[in-house]
């Protein structure tokens, strides 16, 4: 098994992270702030420095509004390269 932030579905998953903050348009520092967290936080998991655990995803995706579901069908359509 890969290394999962190494994997086509992780980055979808980060790009759609990423589009839904800038959407809003929310830096990283505003995005960390709302989850109570440190800037670095945020920018570690865009970058695929750090993975985000399944509660943390679905904390970033509340705060940012996402529709988890459609997130995860999203990723389940995605094939893998």
């Amino acid at each position: 098994m890969v290394n999962s932030v190494h994997t086509k579905r992780y980055r979808t998953l980060l790009q759609a992270l990423i589009e839904a903050r800038k959407a809003k348009k929310l830096s990283q520092a505003d995005l960390a702030e709302m989850l109570g967290r440190v800037q670095t936080f945020v920018s570690k998991y865009e970058r695929g420095e750090r993975r985000l655990d399944v509660i943390e995803f679905i904390e970033v995706a509340e705060v940012l509004d996402m529709d988890i579901v459609r997130i995860i069908r999203k990723l389940k359509a995605t094939n893998e390269e």
